[in-house]
């Protein structure tokens, strides 16, 4: 990672939500899946049903994608730029295949690019693609990561790369931030709140937001792991 360009870094972060409001939404047939899948998680005082608002957003089987953020860098009169774009909708299918529309635009440019993010490796491109089964979405031969051999697979996880072999460690963004002296963006929302915001407030816009400052968050700690100079808010544009 260290020694690789930062153009061939495509940022991703996603929000998630459960795919009702409430447990008691559900088909009858899907309370009794969750009752089941549940049961691993309850802790005391906990029921199937208090822990569906708490864990189904996590779990792609009984969540949805709502928003996906990305961003890349483009050098602009010998300076590192971060472009963001963004895909929001409540119909996931929709959205989804406009994201893969993008994408694939995307790939014919910038050929051989990584994705790029935080735990990006065993929540964000898993999820993706689990959901773009259950829409009947085509998985393309850049995203088949269970048949790559690991040396190809094209994923960049500042999470793993903090670990150093380490297969203990667990590290936030903001603790992975604070620790390389980047500020976090983050200041209005965070993830335990983003099922009330979408589910009660109706705000989509503002996970949305929510949702690129992680992306500004993990470009900038890339860009402190590579020893460069972090970007300024004038070299972030939101498309």
């Amino acid at each position: 990672m260290l020694s690789m360009a930062i153009d061939k870094l495509l940022m991703l972060d996603i929000e998630t939500v459960s795919q009702y409001p409430e447990f008691g939404n559900m088909p009858e047939k899907w309370q009794e899946l969750w009752q089941h899948k549940s049961a691993q998680y309850l802790k005391d005082g906990d029921t199937a049903e208090t822990l569906y608002p708490k864990r189904a957003a996590i779990l792609a089987e009984f969540g949805k994608i709502i928003c996906i953020s990305m961003g890349y860098f483009k050098t602009e009169n010998d300076k590192s730029v971060l472009r963001i774009h963004s895909f929001a909708s409540d119909d996931e299918r929709e959205l989804l295949l406009v994201f893969m529309e993008s994408l694939a635009q995307w790939q014919r440019i910038k050929k051989g690019m990584f994705f790029c993010g935080h735990n990006i490796k065993e929540f964000d491109m898993p999820y993706i693609c689990r959901r773009l089964l259950v829409n009947r979405i085509a998985i393309p031969v850049y995203m088949d990561f269970q048949n790559m051999k690991p040396w190809e697979t094209n994923i960049v996880d500042t999470m793993q790369f903090w670990k150093f072999g380490d297969f203990k460690n667990f590290i936030t963004l903001n603790l992975l931030a604070a620790c390389l002296d980047v500020e976090s963006p983050k200041d209005d929302i965070d993830g335990s709140m983003v099922g009330d915001v979408y589910w009660k407030e109706c705000d989509l816009p503002r996970i949305v937001v929510y949702c690129q400052k992680d992306v500004v968050t993990v470009a900038q700690v890339i860009l402190r792991m590579k020893n460069l100079p972090l970007l300024e808010e004038t070299q972030i544009e939101v498309v």
